[in-house]
């Protein structure tokens, strides 16, 4: 396994994280969730991403019991904080209130006395930006969280909270995109941004809900048990994928490309991820050992520049750069 810095912190994180979104608690029986917990941590995996929100909060309580008896020192442990945990009007947000009550609950439900980054799972309009980075500050001085970070943002919100955060004197060290070979709207400003700030990426999606493991054929229907066929949240997140047939024609011709590289599709995707010197980190699940292990043989290997810009030729323009996107079109709208 490769570790990287997150951002220019000291903080160093497994190349390959281990993410449970769509897995833990809701795809995935909590036995099978260990075992692939368990596997992740035998592959050199040392950082786990979740959120308060996933599976209803049940995603953290799994994610709690698989790490149980490790060794806490030796983890990085992350979650997040925005979308509602529960009915009421303050149950969701950047406000004092849902943030001082969520890390608790989050502490809770993942057996640990802190987590390592905490993060705002999406930018809240509707907060002053000076409450939510003020209640992160007692966070981190109350010992429940050691870095700050944040989802989705812009480069305009990470300039500002960032800027807050230094007044405060809180390491605010990441964000957490979208990003992928189809999906690279961070490129233009974000990444820019973020590397002036020392600011890493911890990026989500970098298969494209599994589009770049070059399993969904152009004019079939999914694979029975993918993602495309699930009706409990993946398959709406999917469709925009699968509904684009001349890109999915693309993304088989990659398969040479991943062949010279003596990887699998899925680790050519992950392998350019990392080819980008902003990312700290690339998030991957699992509902099986299998797929974790094979993920995490892709941390440290680079790709040849022959063959990035191979990559580029084929995907032409089925690629999106819009950066307008940020923030706004990601396939996370609503975690359930």
């Amino acid at each position: 396994m490769e570790y990287r810095h997150l951002g220019s912190s000291g903080l160093k994180v497994s190349a390959i994280s281990y993410g449970n979104w769509l897995t833990h608690g809701s795809q995935v029986e909590a036995e099978q969730a260990t075992k692939c917990v368990k596997a992740a941590l035998d592959a050199g995996i040392t950082t786990f991403d979740t959120a308060d929100v996933y599976a209803r909060t049940k995603a953290e309580s799994v994610l709690g019991k698989a790490l149980k008896g490790q060794r806490r020192e030796s983890l990085e442990i992350l979650t997040k904080v925005y979308w509602p945990t529960g009915e009421g009007p303050n149950d969701s947000g950047l406000s004092r209130k849902h943030i001082m009550e969520s890390i608790n609950g989050s502490l809770k439900r993942l057996r640990t006395d802190y987590v390592d980054l905490y993060q705002c799972h999406r930018y809240d309009q509707a907060t002053p930006l000076e409450e939510t980075m003020e209640a992160l500050a007692d966070v981190v001085r109350q010992g429940k969280a050691l870095y700050i970070g944040v989802s989705e943002w812009t480069a305009d919100q990470l300039r500002a909270g960032h800027a807050l955060a230094r007044e405060l004197r809180i390491p605010f060290v990441s964000n957490q995109p979208q990003y992928n070979m189809l999906w690279r709207i961070i490129e233009a400003d974000v990444v820019p941004t973020s590397r002036e700030l020392g600011i890493g990426q911890v990026v989500y999606s970098p298969m494209a809900q599994g589009v770049l493991t070059g399993k969904y054929l152009p004019g079939e229907p999914a694979p029975e048990g993918s993602r495309g066929t699930d009706t409990k949240g993946g398959q709406a997140m999917i469709s925009r994928w699968l509904d684009n047939q001349a890109l999915l024609e693309r993304v088989q011709d990659l398969t040479a490309i991943a062949h010279d590289e003596g990887l699998t599709m899925g680790q050519l995707a992950l392998a350019w991820v990392l080819a980008n010197d902003n990312v700290s980190s690339a998030i991957a699940g699992a509902s099986r050992p299998k797929q974790i292990l094979e993920s995490a043989a892709a941390a440290g290997h680079p790709l040849s520049d022959d063959n990035l810009g191979r990559i580029d030729e084929v995907l032409g323009d089925v690629v999106n750069h819009d950066a307008s996107l940020v923030g706004k079109a990601s396939p996370e709208k609503r975690p359930t």
